[in-house]
């Protein structure tokens, strides 16, 4: 962390970790620091992770809680619900809300989208302390702004302080380009001040590209986790003292059933082209715990007999490496032996 920066200062860069992280933060406020009558208190709190389809949000949240709690693919919109994941970290109790990515109605139709799926992130951030924004720089195309709904979203909940993660910088070689970026993407400001020598904002196409009132800004790997302790000690800094809400222990808010569907779904994103996997549905038969060990049935209904053979493939090929992919996720998640099997099922015979 920088501590005793002015505001002349406000971009001081501190060491690349392995040259490839960076961290730019005010000077600490008073408020944020833990009150020395109370060194023990319980503190929490309450994050909102924000971005467009496959930033890399899931990936970067489990990182960071050191469980896999939450499914992620190489497809887009592999997070349908808002979910929580908690760590207890330096004594703080970290809650991180995992959002579906931000959309517009279009891409609600074209994936066949829950209706509730654009107000779940604005649910999450009305009970969160802080947004985290989650920007993929190793996209060539949108790397350089932050998407209109990011900008609409921070605008609409600007009393909310944020952070900016500029994310995937495993897939960038160049230290010059990142810190380009940096400046593009807060706009040459840090909670809405002008560093010192630096232009006014400039917009393009009469909009703005970046958000001036990020709190923080990091380089991060989500993948590899490099430069994520510098996220959790900025975190640890801003949790306020008050009662946990869950126990010392609990990695999530979802229930068991619901971490297998959902995992069996983000594997059939990955296995399956275009958009064939969003018109399947998954759905437990069977779970139980039978002496430390999990057993689980998952049957994936398919919209008719062809797309069905598509998933099984030849000799069911397809169907066992994705039952197998599953199966290692899970073991990862809950770390203790699990038996599921898949099976498929199509509403139209043809």
């Amino acid at each position: 962390m920088l501590r005793g920066l002015s505001m002349r200062s406000l971009f001081s860069l501190k060491g690349w970790k392995n040259a490839q992280s960076v961290l730019i933060q005010r000077k600490l406020s008073e408020a944020a620091r833990v009150p020395e009558e109370e060194p023990n208190a319980q503190k929490l709190i309450k994050v909102a992770i924000i971005g467009v389809p496959n930033s890399g949000k899931s990936t970067f949240i489990n990182k960071i809680i050191n469980h896999r709690i939450c499914p992620t693919s190489s497809k887009v919109h592999t997070t349908r619900t808002a979910s929580r994941a908690i760590t207890v970290q330096k004594g703080a109790q970290m809650i991180f809300y995992d959002t579906p990515g931000l959309v517009t109605m279009r891409e609600i139709k074209k994936h066949n989208l829950e209706t509730s799926f654009t107000s779940a992130y604005r649910h999450s951030i009305q009970h969160s302390n802080i947004i985290g924004v989650i920007h993929d720089v190793s996209n060539h195309w949108t790397r350089g702004e932050l998407h209109p709904t990011v900008l609409a979203t921070l605008e609409a909940y600007n009393k909310l302080p944020s952070f900016l993660v500029l994310n995937k910088i495993d897939m960038l070689r160049s230290k010059r380009l990142l810190l380009e970026l940096v400046d593009k993407l807060t706009m040459n400001s840090i909670e809405g001040i002008v560093r010192k020598g630096a232009k006014e904002p400039e917009v393009e196409r009469g909009k703005p590209v970046g958000w001036r009132n990020f709190s923080s800004v990091f380089m991060v790997s989500a993948m590899t986790g490099n430069g994520l302790p510098e996220v959790v000690n900025f975190l640890q800094t801003k949790a306020k003292i008050s009662n946990w809400e869950f126990n010392e222990g609990t990695h999530t808010d979802q229930s068991n059933e619901t971490i297998i569907q959902e995992t069996v779904r983000a594997r059939l994103l990955d296995f399956l082209p275009q958009e064939i996997p969003y018109s399947l549905e998954s759905e437990l038969e069977y779970f139980s715990n039978i002496r430390g060990t999990l057993y689980a049935s998952v049957q994936v209904t398919c919209p008719n007999s062809r797309i069905e053979k598509l998933v099984c493939g030849e000799a069911d090929g397809k169907l066992k490496q994705i039952t197998e992919r599953v199966s290692s996720d899970l073991v990862e998640t809950f770390r203790m032996p699990i038996s599921i099997t898949i099976s498929t099922t199509s509403r139209k015979k043809e």
